[in-house]
Protein backbone atom coordinates (compact mmCIF):
# COMPACT_ATOMS: atom_id res chain seq x y z
CA UNK A 1 0.00 0.00 0.00
CA UNK A 2 1.23 3.63 -1.19
CA UNK A 3 1.72 5.28 1.97
CA UNK A 4 2.72 9.08 0.89
CA UNK A 5 1.90 11.21 3.53
CA UNK A 6 -0.41 14.28 3.07
CA UNK A 7 -0.34 16.48 6.16
CA UNK A 8 -4.12 15.76 7.50
CA UNK A 9 -4.64 19.53 8.17
CA UNK A 10 -4.93 20.20 4.28
CA UNK A 11 -8.44 17.87 4.81
CA UNK A 12 -11.06 20.54 4.83
CA UNK A 13 -14.05 18.63 5.58
CA UNK A 14 -14.33 17.33 9.54
CA UNK A 15 -15.39 13.88 8.52
CA UNK A 16 -13.04 13.22 5.76
CA UNK A 17 -10.21 13.99 8.16
CA UNK A 18 -11.73 11.76 10.43
CA UNK A 19 -11.90 9.06 8.40
CA UNK A 20 -8.44 9.38 7.02
CA UNK A 21 -6.74 10.06 10.48
CA UNK A 22 -8.36 7.01 11.77
CA UNK A 23 -7.67 4.32 8.72
CA UNK A 24 -4.29 5.26 8.68
CA UNK A 25 -3.89 5.33 12.72
CA UNK A 26 -5.72 1.50 12.59
CA UNK A 27 -3.51 0.60 9.85
CA UNK A 28 -0.58 1.50 11.50
CA UNK A 29 -1.67 -0.39 14.89
CA UNK A 30 -1.80 -3.29 13.31
CA UNK A 31 -5.14 -3.90 11.96
CA UNK A 32 -5.92 -4.90 8.56
CA UNK A 33 -7.29 -3.55 5.84
CA UNK A 34 -10.68 -4.87 5.97
CA UNK A 35 -11.25 -3.85 9.41
CA UNK A 36 -9.93 -0.66 9.41
CA UNK A 37 -12.75 -0.03 6.13
CA UNK A 38 -15.65 -1.17 8.66
CA UNK A 39 -14.42 1.13 11.08
CA UNK A 40 -14.02 4.10 9.00
CA UNK A 41 -17.42 3.62 7.03
CA UNK A 42 -19.25 3.06 10.80
CA UNK A 43 -17.39 6.18 11.87
CA UNK A 44 -18.47 8.67 8.59
CA UNK A 45 -21.93 7.32 9.60
CA UNK A 46 -21.13 8.72 13.24
CA UNK A 47 -20.88 12.09 11.54
CA UNK A 48 -23.50 11.47 8.95
CA UNK A 49 -26.25 9.33 9.97
CA UNK A 50 -28.55 9.97 7.60
CA UNK A 51 -25.91 8.20 4.78
CA UNK A 52 -26.67 4.90 3.69
CA UNK A 53 -24.09 1.72 4.19
CA UNK A 54 -23.42 2.26 0.13
CA UNK A 55 -22.91 5.76 0.38
CA UNK A 56 -20.52 5.78 3.02
CA UNK A 57 -18.60 3.10 1.98
CA UNK A 58 -18.03 4.51 -1.79
CA UNK A 59 -16.60 7.80 0.16
CA UNK A 60 -14.62 6.59 2.30
CA UNK A 61 -12.79 4.15 -0.16
CA UNK A 62 -12.79 7.33 -2.61
CA UNK A 63 -11.09 8.97 0.38
CA UNK A 64 -8.95 6.28 1.12
CA UNK A 65 -7.87 5.71 -2.02
CA UNK A 66 -7.37 9.40 -3.01
CA UNK A 67 -5.06 10.71 0.53
CA UNK A 68 -3.48 7.17 1.24
CA UNK A 69 -2.89 5.19 -1.53
CA UNK A 70 -3.14 8.08 -4.39
CA UNK A 71 -1.35 10.34 -1.66
CA UNK A 72 -3.01 13.22 -4.20
CA UNK A 73 -2.95 16.21 -2.65
CA UNK A 74 -5.72 17.90 -4.11
CA UNK A 75 -9.74 17.80 -2.79
CA UNK A 76 -12.07 15.19 -3.34
CA UNK A 77 -15.66 15.07 -4.55
CA UNK A 78 -17.49 13.92 -1.79
CA UNK A 79 -20.16 15.10 1.07
CA UNK A 80 -21.45 18.59 1.27
CA UNK A 81 -20.16 19.41 4.81
CA UNK A 82 -17.09 21.51 5.92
Amino acid sequence: MGQATIPVSTIVRRCERAVVTAYRELRVTGNDDPSAFRACTTLYRVHHPEASVQEARRLVAEWIDHHVVRGDPGPTAGCECD
